[in-house]
Order: C-alpha cells, then structure tokens, then sequence
C-alpha cells in the first residue's frame, strides 16, 4: 500500500478519500459521501431514523438466516421420519444455496431500479411462503422445492443490507455498520440452531418452521409499515432528477480523475449535513412508505456488469474468493456435525446438535469489534498518520491475524472430529472459526464497499453469487469427498487453501492502489452507466 501523503493530483484512486482535515485548527471528521442539502436524503436522517431502519433489516437478516441454518438440526428425526439419505439432505442444503445464488442475479437489479422496499417486502413474503411448506413437507419433491424457494427468498439477505448501509451511513461507519449485520447474521445462523435443536425434542420438527412463519409474519408486518425507501432520488430546484439527467457519464465531483474525495472541508461538510435547505418539504409518512421508487436506468446493465465487475476489479475477486471460500468452509462443518455428530462417539440428539453453534457464536461476538468498530478506529488512526488521506487497504491489516487463526480452528474441529475428541475441542475449533467468519466478512464487505462504492450492488451479486456456488459444489461433493479422503486429510486440505486464501491481503497491501488506478477508467464508465444517488 502506498502511503503518500502528497497525492499525485492527475490520478485518482477509487476509495481515496479524505477524511480528517490536517490544516484546521483541530483535526476533522471528513464526512464522504458527501450529503446533500435534502432533509430528505438518507445522509441526512436523524440517528433515530436510521436506527429504525437498520433495525428492521437487522431483523430481517436474523430471520433470514435462522430459517436458512436450522434444517441441520433437524437431519436426525426428519431423515427418520421421511426416509431422506445424508445425500439427500446435502442436496437439499445446495439447492438451498442454488436460489441464494440465483435469486440475487434476478433481484438486484430490481432494487436499483424499483427501490429497497418493495424487494425487501417480496423477500419477506417467498420465506414465509417457503417455511410453510417445509412445516408440511412429505416428500423429496417437497423438501427441494421448499428449499430452493426459502433460498431464493433469502437471496437478497447478502447485498441489500450493504446498499442499504450505503444509503445511509458514512465511509468511516461502514465497518461498524457491516459488523452489525455479521453480528446479527452470526447470531441468526449460530444461535437458529441451538433454539431450533429444543424445539424439535420438545414440539417435533415441523414446529421450528411454524415459528419461522409465525416470526417472519411479524418482520412481514413491520416492513410494510415501518421499512421507509433508502433509495435517494436527488432533486434540484425542487424537482426530482431523472436518470437521464444523471447519466451525464460524469460522476460526482468527487469522483472525477485529479480529485481526492475530498468536495468539502469539514466545517462544510458537517454545515452541509446540519442546515438542510429549507425549501425542501420533507416526504410524508405514505410518501416514504410508498411500494416502489421507480427510475429511469436501464434493468440490463445490472445483469452483466457484476460478471465484469468480478473480473475487472482485484478488489471485487478479493472479496468474492475469502467470503465464498469462508462461508463454504462454514457450510461443510455445519453438514459434518449434523451428520457425524449424531453416531459414535458423540450420539448428540438434535439439542447437542443444535448447542455446539454457540461456540462459533461466541467466537462471532468477538471477532464483531475486531473487523467492525476497531477496523473503523484503525483507519482513522493509519489516515491521520498519512496526512488525513485514507485507502481502503489500511483496513486489510486486520485481516492478516486471521491467516493463522481460521485455519487453526478448521484443524481443531476435522481433526477432533476425524479422532473421536472429545466434544470440547471440536467446539473450541468451531469458535475460533466463528471468530474468523465475523471479523474477515466484516472488513471484507467494508473493503469493497469503500473500494468501489458507486457500484456496489452489481459488485456484491458476483460476490454472493461466487460464495453461494462455491457452497452447492462442495455441498453436492461432500459425501464422496469425505468417502474418498477421510475426514482427516479433508480437513487438512481446507486448512491449507484457507491458510493462501485469507493471506491474499498482502499482495493488495503492496499493489492494491495501483490496482486501483489502473481499473479508475472502467469504474467511471460502469458508474456512470447506472443511476447513482450521488452523481450530482
């Protein structure tokens, strides 16, 4: 990483910005994005209207990944009952993450074109339907169908929330915010199944999706009443601008080649931020809650530039390969303990099934602060040292530690498993693993979001599309793997691509900003090729 306080000023690097002001009297917040002089843009609401908000997507996510995690739990009495095979049930999980990968591809581009809301609203509603049908499931036929729907319903769970942080917060809260949302993605996919796990020894199996019906229901509720459009239309002279008013091929101020981030210094940014233009009428209660926020932009670009974007931008790779690769690596431990942890030695019911999450939940809870809030301080601290300029790779420093610490629990859990350890060490392993999966999802999504912000949508779809298919591969896999190599060398094996792939950080510290200058003129043209809410 290049850490040059004199910023050549015919180059511009995507994500460089400045954000603290060295020249005032006392050194200043920087806020960027830059708001608006609109009461009306998300910038600018009040800390109770974005807490509302983040909330209610809070609330989704959780729900989301309950319903997505704790069919596991259930492998034991389901398989029982039904006659469904380990395969099967490991086809089930793939099709699940199939519609996560699918349903994003078809989703995303609505949401830049119709608003948040209403692709909020329909998720809702598919995962409701969904957890209906897997509470009266009887056959295969069902068991797929129920999957690949929940799965599609849940699909935009991994890429509007971090549109919607971006609606919302500024380039130093991303890591806080993105922490949150691993936090509550943690508790919902760690904690689901330990709930879950008592549900089916106490009501049967089919009673953990009638509490998801009865849950998402509620969340279905407030969504429709209390969810308000994040998606910022700018206005000037009190009109609303068109996407072809915005389409210019020009992007912000800002953004323009020659220019840090930097429109403002900090006594106007925050004057900006606090005396809105009062002219402005704030939008009503049913203005807000309107079902969609039509715009003009084209539907087509957001289909294929996330394929460009997946292989034009280091960044976007970067992201797509470690949080792919993490959360595979996730979904094979959770299917081995579903289905090796209910034979010899361990002879775990659905409630010791569902129990040993809380270690990785434990170890999310840590790794939280670690890529969340201390990943916002530490660049705060690394930008003031370099004359208030900040580079999105100052974030990855925090992502070094983790190269020794996933793979270290990957070996704690399949080797544990592979010897008949005792349950302890395994869970201590699937700690130290939730710990890596919350602090690398956090700084990973906040790199890419700081890296690459204008686009961030379509970059995402190929981020969670990568993750999602690396997932089905190794879940249709798993059985003949396991078959093939044993549990001990497979965990081995993962141990060691975990260990190169969380070290990919290092050649972005070194090269990542030339990396970024070099992709600065492809960036512009996809920017420019879709409505963006800060392109004025």
């Amino acid at each position: 990483m290049e850490n040059d306080t004199h910023q050549d000023e015919t180059i511009w690097a995507p994500g460089t910005v400045r954000l603290e002001d060295v020249h005032q009297s006392r050194d200043q917040l920087v806020l960027f994005p830059t708001p608006s002089a609109d009461p009306n843009d998300p910038l600018n609401w009040s800390k109770a209207r974005k807490a509302l908000n983040f909330t209610l997507v809070s609330f989704f996510v959780l729900w989301t990944f309950v319903q997505l995690d704790i069919g596991f739990t259930a492998w034991g009495p389901m398989g029982k009952e039904l006659n469904f095979t380990v395969d099967i049930l490991n086809a089930n999980a793939a099709t699940n993450y199939g519609g996560l990968a699918v349903g994003c591809i078809f989703f995303m581009p609505l949401v830049h074109k119709y608003g948040r809301r209403p692709i909020y609203i329909l998720s809702v509603a598919l995962q409701f339907a969904a957890c209906i049908w897997q509470a009266n499931m009887t056959t295969v036929g069902d068991l797929m169908g129920s999957g690949a729907i929940s799965g599609i319903g849940g699909a935009i769970s991994e890429i509007v929330v971090q549109i919607t942080i971006a609606d919302m917060f500024f380039v130093h809260q991303h890591a806080t915010m993105n922490g949150w949302y691993v936090i509550v993605q943690s508790a919902g996919a760690f904690l689901g199944p330990v709930a879950s796990g008592y549900i089916v020894v106490a009501q049967g199996w089919r009673w953990m999706w009638w509490w998801c019906v009865i849950f998402f229901g509620v969340t279905l509720l407030c969504v429709i009443f209390l969810f308000e459009e994040s998606k910022y239309v700018p206005i000037m002279d009190g009109r609303e601008v068109t996407a072809d008013a915005q389409h210019t091929g020009e992007l912000s101020k800002s953004h323009k080649d020659g220019d840090v981030a930097d429109a403002k210094s900090a006594d106007e940014t925050v004057a900006s931020r606090v005396h809105t233009n009062p002219n402005i009428q704030m939008k009503t209660y049913f203005q807000r809650m309107a079902l969609v926020t039509p715009t003009d932009e084209a539907l087509w670009p957001h289909f294929y530039q996330p394929v460009v974007a997946l292989f034009t931008f280091p960044a976007v790779s970067y992201a797509a390969i470690t949080y792919g690769s993490v959360l595979s690596w996730f979904a094979i431990m959770t299917s081995l303990q579903a289905s090796y942890m209910i034979i010899p030695p361990y002879n775990f019911d659905a409630v010791g099934v569902g129990l040993m999450n809380v270690a990785p939940f434990v170890g999310a809870l840590l790794g939280f602060p670690f890529g969340g809030h201390l990943s916002d301080k530490s660049i705060l601290w690394l930008s003031k040292r370099n004359g208030g300029i900040y580079e999105p790779e100052m974030r990855l420093w925090l992502a070094l530690p983790i190269a020794i610490i996933g793979p270290g629990g990957i070996l704690m859990f399949g080797l544990g498993l592979a010897y008949g350890a005792h349950w302890a060490l395994l869970a201590v392993g699937f700690g130290f693993f939730g710990f890596s999966l919350a602090s690398i999802g956090g700084i990973t999504l906040s790199y890419l979001m700081d890296c690459y912000q204008d686009i961030i949508g379509d970059a995402l779809i190929g981020v969670i599309f990568m993750r999602n298919i690396f997932s089905v591969i190794v879940l249709f896999a798993l059985t003949p793997w396991v078959n093939g190599m044993g549990m001990r060398d497979l965990h081995i094996l993962l141990a060691m691509v975990a260990f190169l792939t969380l070290l990919i950080p290092i050649p972005l510290l070194l090269w990542g900003k030339k990396a970024r200058i070099a992709t600065a003129p492809s960036y512009r043209k996809m920017a420019a090729n879709q409505l963006s809410h800060r392109t004025l």
